[in-house]
């Protein structure tokens, strides 16, 4: 089954005008599809782009150039609808400390005109699980609460996309795996969701598809797992009984990483060399392998790899 696009973006540019003579160009013809259903994670190092992006969709910004369809409403023709097909949750807390969360809900219900029968304050306080605290004041929320306060905000109008601003930063472990069990159901229930980032270990877990923007450039975007296998890099550690005499240029394209008397670690091109190959030249110096493990390159490779070009 083919799903369609709920996010459709074509040339889209943002200078900023810091005087006369200096532009900054945040985003250069960016463009992406974000298909209905799937987890998109938008990852890139400080500068890139990201927020810039959010900012706009979010209506907090103007593009300067380029296309938006947001859930088939175009942003300049439709500028309404594309907000109402959104929830925005920041990355700073902004939530009032004298409210409970019931009651920051149902006036940011308000605040979208969703009328009082219409109203599933108590169905988003249940998902992000915070309906023991719905009457609590806001202050005495953790640090872990209060951002699922945040995404509870973003879901009081019924967005069929959600996006998430570096939802997890400043939270500690636990609190962050909750949020993202609150985040996958969401999800399931068919909602779309968008995320910036900068755990790579999470995006590589949660996102079925990534975009990675570097100066205002998307650099990369395909499937989590075809990302991965772009970087060719594998480590290999072997345990033996002896030294091996081997060097950087022993094989193609092999990198001496350590070398003892009774463990060897390279790392080698897979395009370029055959693990084979390596255990018959360890072999042929009558030295015995009493355990092999490997490593594969993760986010972070293709990540430090692609903003570095």
């Amino acid at each position: 089954m083919i799903k369609k696009n709920v996010l459709y973006v074509k040339n889209l540019n943002k200078i900023y005008y810091k005087n006369r003579s200096k532009t900054i160009h945040a985003l250069k013809n960016l463009n992406l599809e974000v298909k209905e259903g799937e987890i998109f994670g938008l990852l890139g190092p400080n500068g890139a782009g990201k927020s810039t992006f959010i900012n706009i969709l979010a209506g907090t910004s103007v593009k300067s150039s380029g296309e938006i369809d947001v859930w088939g409403f175009n942003l300049d023709k439709n500028p309404r609808q594309v907000r109402a097909s959104i929830g925005v949750v920041p990355q700073e807390i902004n939530v009032d400390p004298f409210f409970s969360p019931r009651k920051l809900l149902e006036l940011q219900a308000g605040l979208y005109g969703v009328k009082k029968k219409d109203r599933i304050t108590d169905t988003i306080l249940e998902l992000v699980s915070l309906k023991n605290q719905a009457n609590s004041y806001s202050r005495s929320l953790s640090g872990g609460m209060k951002r699922r306060l945040l995404v509870a905000k973003a879901l009081v109008h019924q967005p069929p996309i959600v996006i998430l601003d570096e939802p997890t930063a400043g939270v500690d472990v636990e609190l962050r795996k909750k949020l993202w069990e609150s985040v996958k159901s969401l999800n399931k229930q068919g909602v779309t969701i968008i995320l910036t980032t900068h755990y790579l270990l999470e995006a590589e877990e949660i996102c079925d598809r990534i975009g990675i923007l570097n100066n205002g450039n998307l650099v990369a975007l395909d499937s989590t797992e075809n990302l991965l296998k772009k970087i060719q890099t594998k480590i290999v550690t072997f345990l033996l009984n002896g030294k091996v005499n081997i060097f950087d240029k022993s094989l193609n394209s092999l990198n001496i990483i350590y070398n003892s008397a009774d463990k060897l670690i390279v790392s080698y091109e897979r395009s370029k060399l055959h693990i084979n190959e390596l255990i018959d030249f360890i072999n042929k110096q009558k030295i015995k392998i009493s355990d092999i493990s490997t490593e594969d390159a993760d986010l972070e490779d293709v990540f430090v790899r692609l903003t570095k070009n």
